[in-house]
């Protein structure tokens, strides 16, 4: 008999778990853990197979996307208008387009989900508790994959790609550091102590990402076919 979803809260009203007859596969990871490159390869993967996929991502919602990376700029925002700003981007996404695709039947594969939302915060002071229940909303992926890379191997990706290091993924915002490597280095490893943290919860699977991308894809590739035969 096929597993039926289930949410982690009170779920979305009216929304019967039974109906969402998809996968959800969620990739967790930092900024250059390969995140993003492991899901282009999978989502070729998967559609030259004939499977149907939908993507989904933080800052994607056509609601609040474009507001929040403004805000983002001016570097002023609290830690709980920031939490609520992606949680509302995460909501529109999930209203508009993991439920549908889901009870499409497509493979749902998202660059991110929840527990970054909820690591970022706890890193931030955030009380976990209230955390779960906002995100209480969320469905229950089929499969979570953490792609874990040491925080000096982040930074040397990072500044290999952009030259730069980001003010909001260095935890800048929250003092750690006025020196924005150190600080990087430092939040790095404060969110990797929070995935642990959360992991102890939520069960995911923490994946070696200092590998070359082929040795993490092959992985990927194998866990995911499991998830997606099995019924």
């Amino acid at each position: 008999m096929k597993k039926a979803h289930r949410f982690y809260g009170h779920g979305i009203p009216r929304v019967k778990p039974e109906d969402l007859g998809g996968k959800l596969i969620a990739i967790e990871g930092a900024d250059g853990s390969g995140r993003s490159t492991q899901i282009a390869e999978l989502v070729n993967w998967l559609e030259t197979s004939g499977r149907p996929t939908a993507q989904v991502g933080l800052k994607r919602s056509s609601l609040v996307s474009e507001e929040l990376e403004k805000a983002q700029h001016g570097n002023v925002l609290s830690r709980t208008t920031l939490s609520l700003f992606y949680a509302t981007d995460f909501a529109d996404q999930l209203e508009n387009i993991i439920l549908p695709a889901l009870k499409a039947g497509f493979i749902v594969l998202a660059d991110r989900y929840i527990y970054t939302l909820m690591a970022r915060d706890m890193v931030r002071g955030m009380d976990e508790k209230w955390l779960k229940n906002l995100y209480g909303i969320a469905p229950v992926p089929d499969a979570v994959f953490y792609l874990s890379v040491e925080p000096e191997e982040l930074v040397q990706r990072n500044l290999s790609k952009n030259a730069t290091l980001d003010y909001w993924e260095s935890g800048m915002d929250i003092g750690m550091s006025r020196d924005v490597f150190d600080s990087f280095l430092k939040y790095q490893s404060a969110m990797g102590e929070a995935f642990r943290q959360l992991q102890k919860t939520y069960k995911f699977e923490i994946i070696d990402a200092n590998r070359s991308v082929n040795s993490v894809n092959k992985e990927l590739r194998k866990k995911i076919s499991a998830v997606i035969d099995a019924e």
